[in-house]
C-alpha cells in the first residue's frame, strides 16, 4: 500500500516539474527554459495545491449535502451542550469567589462576605458550646482541653491523647504500652520495679514519649518525675515513679485505664447555619466562600482546563470505570455542601452539610425545622430524582455538592387522608424560624 502511494506522489511530482532540458544546452537558452517552466507551473498545480483544492471541493459538497444525524450523534451533541453549560457555570463560580487569592493571600482584594451565599463554614465546640470558624476550630478545641486540666486532669489528658495526635496507629501503640505499665502495677502492687518507668528506655521513647498527652496522663495517675542513681554506676537517670498505692487507688487506676482505652477524639460539630428566606428567583444562585472547596491553589489553576477537557471526554463513548473515576475525583473537590429546600409556600430553608453526610441527616434537618414534624414528606433533587428518607447514600454521591436547590413536597397519600378528614396543613416552619426570615439577595 505504501508503494502504491509513493508511485502516485512520484507521478504527480513528475507531471508538475515542467518541460525538461538537455544538459548540453547553451546558457543563452536558460531564460527561455525558465519562462517555459513558470508557464508550466501555472498550468499544472502542485501536489499541495491539488490536495487543498480537493479539500475545498469536499467542503463545498458537504455544505450542500444534508447531514444525517444518528441517535449517537444526537446524544453526543446534547451531552456536550449540557456539559459546556455546567463547565461554564463552575468556572464562573471559581472566578467569582477568587478562591486562589483567598488561599494564597495574593494582592487580589478579598470580596465582601455579604456577597457570598453564606459567610463561611462554622463549627460548635462540644466543650464550650462556642461557635467558631473553620480556621479557629482546632486551636479553640486545644485551648478548651487544656483548660479542663484544672477540673479533671485524667479526662483532659485522655482528650489530649486522642485529639492532638493524628496518627491513630501510634496512639493505639502508646495506649497498649501504658496499659501494660498499669496492669503490671495492679498485679504486683508491692513490686517497686513496676512502679518505675525509665524515661530514657527505648520502648518509652519510641512508643510513648512522642505522643502528646501521654506523659500528662501518667502524671495525672500519680507518677512523679524523679532523678535516680543507677546501681553500681556514678550516674543518674530520669524516671517516672508512682508511689505505692492502696487497693482503692488501684481499682480507681483500672477505671482510669478503661477511660483511656475507650476515649475518643474531641471534634467540633458542624454548625448548620440554618437560615430561612422568603420566596426568591435567586434561589438557584450560589456564591460559595473558599471554605467549601477542597482544592489547593495549584489545583484551582488547572480547574478551567480540566473542565474543558471533561466536555470533550464526556462527548465520547466511555466505559463505566472511566466515568466512575472522574466522578470520584469531582466529589473529592468539596468538603461541604450548601443545600436549600424550597417549601410549598415558596419559603426557602438553607443549611450547611458535610459533603459525605448521609441523606438521612438532610431529612432530619428539614424535619427538625417543621411545625408538624410527624408528617411524612419527600425531597426531590434538581434533576427530578426523589431522595429517600432512609437512604444512607452520601450527599456528594447524589451530585448535591457543593450546592443545590431541592424541592419539598408532602406525602400525597397522607395529605389526601388529611383533606378527607376536613383538616388543613398547618404552617410549615416553626414560628421561631419565621420570626428571623430574611430576603435572599
Amino acid at each position: 500500500m505504501k508503494k502504491f502511494f509513493d508511485d502516485i506522489k512520484k507521478d504527480i511530482k513528475f507531471k508538475s516539474a515542467g518541460p525538461g532540458k538537455k544538459l548540453t544546452d547553451e546558457a543563452s537558452s536558460k531564460p527561455q527554459a525558465s519562462q517555459a517552466s513558470h508557464a508550466a507551473s501555472r498550468k499544472a498545480p502542485t501536489a499541495g495545491a491539488q490536495m487543498a483544492g480537493a479539500a475545498a471541493l469536499a467542503r463545498i459538497e458537504q455544505q450542500h449535502r444534508p447531514k444525517v444525524h444518528t441517535s449517537q450523534d444526537a446524544i453526543r451533541i446534547q451531552v456536550k451542550r449540557e456539559l459546556e453549560a455546567e463547565a461554564a457555570a463552575v468556572v464562573a463560580s471559581l472566578k467569582n469567589t477568587e478562591i486562589e487569592a483567598s488561599l494564597r493571600g495574593s494582592a487580589v482584594p478579598q470580596r465582601d462576605l455579604s456577597s457570598f451565599s453564606v459567610s463561611g463554614v462554622f463549627f460548635t465546640c462540644p466543650l464550650t458550646g462556642k461557635t467558631v470558624t473553620k480556621a479557629e476550630r482546632e486551636l479553640h478545641i486545644k485551648e478548651a482541653i487544656l483548660m479542663r486540666f484544672s477540673e479533671d486532669a485524667i479526662e483532659a489528658s485522655i482528650m489530649m491523647i486522642h485529639t492532638f495526635n493524628k496518627d491513630k496507629e501510634k496512639v493505639k501503640a502508646a495506649i497498649d504500652i501504658i496499659s501494660k505499665y498499669i496492669e503490671n502495677i495492679c498485679k504486683n502492687p508491692t513490686e517497686e520495679k513496676y512502679r518505675k518507668i525509665k524515661v530514657g528506655n527505648k520502648v518509652f521513647q519510641e512508643k510513648v514519649s512522642g505522643i502528646e498527652g501521654a506523659r500528662e496522663y501518667l502524671q495525672a495517675l500519680g507518677f512523679e518525675s524523679s532523678t535516680l542513681p543507677i546501681d553500681g554506676e556514678e550516674r543518674t537517670e530520669d524516671f517516672l515513679v508512682l508511689p505505692e498505692q492502696d487497693s482503692d487507688a488501684l481499682e480507681q487506676m483500672k477505671t482510669h485505664l478503661e477511660r483511656l482505652q475507650k476515649g475518643e477524639a474531641v471534634r467540633a460539630k458542624l454548625d448548620r447555619q440554618l437560615q430561612v428566606f422568603r420566596p426568591s428567583q435567586n434561589a438557584t444562585h450560589f456564591e460559595l466562600p473558599p471554605d467549601f472547596y477542597n482544592l489547593s491553589a495549584e489545583e484551582l489553576k488547572k480547574e478551567q482546563q480540566l473542565k474543558s477537557e471533561m466536555v470533550e471526554k464526556n462527548a465520547m463513548l466511555r466505559t463505566k470505570a472511566m466515568r466512575e473515576k472522574d466522578e470520584q475525583r469531582e466529589r473529592r473537590k468539596y468538603n461541604y455542601a450548601l443545600l436549600r429546600v424550597r417549601l410549598p409556600d415558596g419559603n426557602i430553608l438553607q443549611g450547611t452539610f458535610l459533603a459525605w453526610e448521609r441523606l438521612s441527616a438532610l431529612y432530619q434537618f428539614v424535619r427538625d425545622s417543621l411545625e408538624n414534624d410527624w408528617q411524612p414528606f419527600e425531597l426531590m433533587a434538581p434533576g427530578g430524582q426523589k431522595l429517600k428518607d432512609d437512604e444512607e447514600t452520601p450527599i456528594n454521591e447524589c451530585n448535591l455538592a457543593p450546592a443545590a436547590l431541592l424541592t419539598f413536597s408532602w406525602d400525597a397519600a397522607v395529605q389526601a387522608d388529611i383533606a378527607a378528614a376536613g383538616g388543613k396543613t398547618a404552617v410549615l416552619l416553626k414560628q421561631a424560624l419565621l420570626e428571623n426570615i430574611r430576603s435572599l439577595s
